[in-house]
């Protein structure tokens, strides 16, 4: 490889969904939820191309508020991969809960989900990815924000990222 090529390894991919709940955390409707949620979030940290995922002092995201709606909650994650994300959120016991979301979270009518490249070692914090959720529903899938079923690939995004300057 010439030096300079890009490399997925330069880049990894960040997620966030957000989801609004149907009762408290505590309560009756949101149990079964709860209580799988360390347990997911122990699958997600020990997969392959897990890199970091927002939490809180107790480990979780549940009482982390982006939002004025106390009952929208918020996830992100970073991974080496878009195959990693996938893999994890579609081939584990991740994707059984995923099928059961009507149970505990209200249907959004805006976009709930994106994907974007950050540069390897980025934080994103809950802002970037409010921004990226704004700018899928504005712009639709693009490398610059997508979702699994219109993936770009790292030179897609490096690509555009040269376009959108030269406009400039």
């Amino acid at each position: 490889m010439e030096e300079g090529t890009p490399t997925t390894k330069q880049y990894h991919i960040a997620q966030v969904n957000i989801g609004k709940i149907l009762g408290p955390m505590d309560g009756p409707v949101m149990h079964e939820f709860f209580i799988n949620l360390e347990p997911i979030n122990q699958l997600a940290e020990q997969s392959d191309g897990f890199v970091w995922r927002l939490k809180d002092d107790q480990d979780n995201a549940t009482n982390i508020k982006v939002f004025e709606d106390d009952k929208i909650l918020i996830n992100m994650s970073v991974w080496e991969t878009v195959d990693d994300l996938f893999k994890f959120t579609y081939q584990t016991q991740h994707a059984d809960f995923l099928k059961r979301r009507r149970e505990w979270f209200e249907k959004l009518k805006e976009m709930y989900m994106v994907l974007w490249y950050v540069p390897a070692g980025t934080i994103p914090t809950p802002q970037d990815a409010i921004k990226k959720l704004q700018y899928l529903t504005e712009n639709g899938d693009t490398p610059n924000a997508f979702g699994f079923r219109n993936r770009f690939s790292v030179e897609d995004f490096e690509k555009f990222q040269v376009e959108k300057e030269s406009k400039l």
